[in-house]
């Protein structure tokens, strides 16, 4: 059986090296990863790597995941999430990877360069009106841009303004229904304000959403230990929604 192109790009990349006297690996898996990207958008576009999402062998699957990782598009967005229930654990994880670095260039070029701007400013500890009036700006330029959103809130979490930092998650969700991070972090900031009921539904929402999340199956799981026959009554109802 002839095999795509893909799976020879991605077998030719090196594998994660264990040994310590070998600090030059992440510098060559760099430019072997750049390879890669070259070689796939020279002959691949998002609609033949969505297509090869459903390839029987894991390992074609794994290449269309990195691939759409460095080139997808938003419109690959659901296609994507899906395989965050496949049964092969590389492309489950591979998929998480692929939908953060596509949400955060699902927007046009400008705004997508100016939230990276932003984030480096959290990390930089800027002045916060400013990361705020940046944050103003944006999402007046781009106010479908699901990540900006999401971000907003993550800087509104760490600042202890839980409320709104929910209303930005909400958002985020409602524009990227498939956004496991916002409803994870919603369910931090409901913990936070010791909405226990609350914090179980979304957590839940988070797990069907991506059900490889260590961190939100713990979190249900002492919730639902917290609030006794309720939290399990209402675990029942969220298997049987759609």
């Amino acid at each position: 059986m002839l095999q795509p192109l893909i799976l020879q790009y991605y077998q030719l990349l090196p594998e994660h090296s264990t040994d310590e006297d070998s600090p030059d690996w992440p510098r060559e898996f760099r430019k072997s990863l750049a390879k890669f990207k070259r070689s796939v958008e020279a002959r691949y576009n998002d609609a033949t790597l969505e297509r090869l999402l459903g390839a029987q062998q894991a390992e074609v699957r794994q290449a269309a995941l990195l691939a759409l990782g460095l080139t997808g598009s938003i419109r690959v967005n659901a296609n994507v999430a899906r395989c965050l229930h496949d049964e092969d654990l590389t492309s489950r994880l591979l998929a998480a990877d692929a939908l953060w670095s596509i949400w955060q260039r699902a927007d046009a070029p400008q705004n997508n360069q100016e939230l990276q701007r932003l984030v480096q400013m959290i990390a930089n500890e800027t002045n916060s009106d400013d990361i705020l009036a940046g944050f103003e700006t944006l999402i007046r330029k781009a106010p479908r841009y699901a990540e900006a959103y999401n971000q907003r809130a993550i800087f509104h979490y760490h600042r202890g303004d839980y409320a709104k930092a929910i209303h930005d998650c909400e958002k985020a969700l409602r524009l990227n229904p498939h956004h496991f991070g916002a409803a994870s972090g919603m369910g931090q900031c409901f913990m936070k304000q010791h909405k226990h009921r609350a914090a179980l539904r979304i957590y839940r929402r988070a797990n069907r959403i991506n059900p490889n999340l260590d961190s939100v199956r713990e979190a249900i799981q002492s919730l639902e230990r917290l609030l006794g026959e309720e939290g399990r009554g209402g675990n029942r109802g969220a298997r049987g929604e759609g």
